[in-house]
């Protein structure tokens, strides 16, 4: 089993900045592609970014390009997304996910096998 803690959540103004983190625990002995989801209240949940096992390919959701940025740091077991430019309707919880012993860049819901608890984040306009 994995375990996926996230963090740096919060509220902050229409084109403020907030950072997320993701940390894994547990059998991480594997190579793990990795993604960030969201879920507004009401509606589903939706892949925001995702990013292989090496950090050389990313997906990102077209609502985002260009204001987010995945990254992560294996040596760390962590995943981060950086979002910028945040938009009232970028208000939802996100939640960190891992697709396990993948090389991939995963691009839906189905390809992950691991999920954190969510943190909320908050956009006022």
């Amino acid at each position: 089993q994995v375990q996926l803690v996230e963090s740096g959540g919060g509220l902050v103004q229409a084109g403020g900045s907030l950072r997320l983190s993701c940390v894994a625990s547990g059998r991480t002995g594997s190579t793990y592609a990795m993604g960030w989801f969201r879920q507004p209240l009401g509606k589903e949940r939706e892949l925001v970014a995702s990013i292989n096992w090496s950090g050389g390919s990313t997906y990102y959701l077209d609502s985002v390009k260009g204001r987010f940025t995945i990254s992560r740091d294996n040596a760390k077991k962590a995943v981060y997304l950086q979002m910028n430019s945040l938009k009232p309707e970028d208000t939802a919880i996100y939640y960190c996910a891992a697709d396990r012993g993948s090389e991939r860049t995963p691009t839906f819901l189905g390809e992950f096998d691991y999920w954190g608890q969510g943190t909320q984040v908050a956009v006022s306009s």
